[in-house]
């Protein structure tokens, strides 16, 4: 693994992290950012999570030895 695999993993664990906090603040009810900024994080976050992890995985197979 290099550091910029890291770094994307990284951004992976961030966006999921943030789709998740999202999930739970839509089923709240009353999401502390309002409706519409959390919907709008979750709807960005979860492909990020997806594009971050495939991007670090490939650079990871890249550079295997």
């Amino acid at each position: 693994m290099t550091p910029k695999s890291g770094v994307f993993l990284m951004g992976c664990c961030i966006t999921a992290i943030a789709a998740v906090g999202s999930v739970f603040e839509l089923s709240s009810g009353t999401p502390d950012l309002g409706t519409l900024k959390t919907s709008v994080i979750l709807a960005l976050s979860i492909p990020l999570t997806v594009l971050f992890f495939v991007v670090a995985v490939k650079d990871t197979r890249a550079n295997m030895k």
